[in-house]
């Protein structure tokens, strides 16, 4: 069935409560296991009608942020969505303290209890009010990022299509697009600080509520990680700082001069190529190319390219009020996953087809899986695994999308990924820094941002930017401020697709059938000990990112172009 058909209704407050009201009792009074696991059955098919309505309301906000009736569906479950949350904490807590756990864990999983720990410690009744506060706030950023315009030499142009041109190969069109971008972000900067200062506080109360010290630790409970903490993602950052940055501070300075740069402006940062980066066919072009990769690929590959092709599964023309990011989701009562992106012209567009369809490719592959609805794919590092990999598995047919630029496009990806690592490790201290101090003023918030830009990316120069230079560049990473400490799971990620990538280069067949084994098992093991199934460190172990860069600078010297 195509999504626009996909038939949705508003799945109640009232209907949820109905189903709890039953099963959470029936699981307490319970005189055996097969009882608990009967209540659990009619708990995974509430589980179902809700988070799929929830899901295409969602969706359908996000591809028109005025439509009338799904801007008041998604209020609608951001204003229930607490309680329903709610709901599921005390089914969890039902199981968790049931005189038959031990047995549950055995006929069910212990990954899966050990979730459910973890859930227990993000989630209080005393905090429902306020959740409903973030997810209005969340919507109001949202929403003022989806409807700002840009006016770019005699064009309004949404922030998307404006950053094509922080790609051209034209130094002085880069640069005034960056100052387009800076005055636009000011005009708002009123706002958003407003919401940001907002969001900082009301989660700020959330965690004190829970007798937490401040927003750090439930913002990781709320992660559901479930095998590594604070302590380790330090550790992280600290390998990154180590190793990483002083690496890509070096291969990006060095290739400025390559682009007759000598003086790295922010400007400069998004362009790797000498003439320009290479830009792929249109839209056309490149799902034609993806549906011949897919196959090309294997079976499951090109079943699931015709799945989605065949229902109308991706939505990626960039337009005024649409929800201006990327991103998969997936309709789990109809098995469907559902691509969202912003084509503008650019090799970025390449990656919907090959980072979001890798997300798309592991709901097609999970979707009967056992623990489907309650672990998912598993934690958002193990998701980002799955789609900065298949970037990666892609290599060996970029020439259906950029032809004889396919060996640029190779050394681009590879580039600009590596250094995303710095940033994206940037973003993670910086949410760190926030929480920890709540009540940092926004000048005090963006003087914070600049002092991390000159630890993780000292080759960045912000002179001279209008707005960004005083440490704002931060405002426009969604994530921040909708997803508080998401960011790291896609560096996390980034380092064991590269381990794939190195990987495939050796034996391709053999990578890609552990690449396939680490998606298929979904959320039923760890990712620590899916990276040790696959054959690849943990990167926080002191040190054990050293030898990943040495073997990414390797793999740019030997594919320069």
């Amino acid at each position: 069935m195509k999504v626009c058909d996909l038939p949705y209704r508003r799945v109640t407050l009232e209907e949820v409560s109905a189903v709890m009201e039953d099963v959470i009792p029936r699981i307490k009074n319970a005189k055996s296991v097969e009882e608990i696991l009967a209540a659990r059955e009619d708990y995974l098919k509430m589980v179902l009608e809700f988070s799929t309505n929830a899901s295409l309301a969602s969706m359908r906000y996000t591809i028109n942020t005025v439509d009338e009736f799904y801007v008041a569906e998604n209020e609608y479950y951001d204003e229930i969505g607490p309680s329903v949350q709610n709901y599921n904490v005390a089914y969890s807590c039902a199981l968790l303290d049931s005189p038959f756990r031990a047995e549950l864990e055995k006929a069910l999983s212990p990954v899966l209890f050990q979730s459910m720990e973890v859930e227990r410690k993000a989630m209080s009744e005393t905090i429902i009010e306020d959740m409903v506060t973030e997810n209005k706030l969340v919507r109001e950023y949202s929403d003022l990022m989806a409807g700002m315009e840009f006016e770019f030499r005699g064009e309004k142009l949404p922030r998307a299509m404006l950053m094509k041109y922080a790609k051209d190969p034209d130094r002085e069109t880069r640069r005034e697009c960056f100052e387009v971008l800076g005055r636009g972000l000011e005009a708002h900067k009123a706002e958003l600080d407003d919401i940001f200062d907002r969001m900082v506080h009301v989660r700020d109360r959330m965690a004190k509520k829970m007798g937490y010290v401040n927003f750090v630790e439930l913002g990781y409970y709320r992660m559901g990680r479930l095998c590594y903490d604070q302590e380790k993602v330090k550790t992280f950052r600290e390998n990154v700082l180590h190793d990483i940055v002083p690496v890509v501070a070096r291969l990006r300075t060095e290739n400025a001069k390559r682009l007759g740069i000598n003086d790295y402006k922010f400007y400069d940062d998004g362009v790797i190529m000498p003439g320009g980066d290479p830009k792929p066919r249109g839209k056309a072009e490149i799902f034609a190319a993806a549906k011949e990769m897919y196959h090309a690929m294997g079976e499951e590959t090109g079943a699931f390219i015709d799945m989605m092709l065949e229902n109308d599964a991706f939505d990626v023309d960039s337009r005024k009020n649409k929800w201006g990011g990327g991103y998969c989701t997936e309709f789990a009562k109809y098995k469907q996953p559902f691509i969202l992106a912003n084509f503008n012209g650019t090799a970025g567009d390449v990656d919907v087809v090959t980072h979001e369809a890798g997300h798309a490719f592991n709901a097609y592959l999970i979707a009967d899986n056992r623990f489907a609805l309650e672990l998912g794919c598993g934690g958002m590092e193990t998701a980002e695994t799955h789609s900065m990999s298949m970037e990666f598995f892609a290599w060996p047919h970029m020439d259906k999308f950029f032809g004889d630029d396919a060996g640029r496009y190779k050394f681009m990806h590879a580039l600009e990924s590596f250094s995303f690592i710095p940033y994206g490790t940037m973003v993670d201290a910086f949410q760190h820094i926030v929480y920890e101090n709540p009540d940092l003023t926004p000048d005090e918030r963006d003087a914070e941002w600049l002092k991390l830009e000159k630890q993780f990316r000292p080759h960045i120069s912000f002179e001279g930017m209008p707005y960004l230079e005083k440490g704002t560049r931060w405002q426009y990473q969604m994530h921040i401020y909708e997803s508080p400490f998401y960011y790291i799971d896609y560096c996390l990620a980034q380092t064991a697709a590269f381990h794939f990538l190195l990987a495939s280069r050796r034996d391709y067949a053999d990578a890609f059938a552990r690449y396939l084994r680490f998606s298929k098992q979904g959320g039923e093991k760890v990712w620590t000990d899916l990276l040790a199934e696959a054959g690849f460190p943990s990167p926080f172990t002191p040190g054990s990112l050293k030898a990943l860069a040495g073997s990414v600078e390797a793999l740019l010297e030997e594919i320069k172009v």
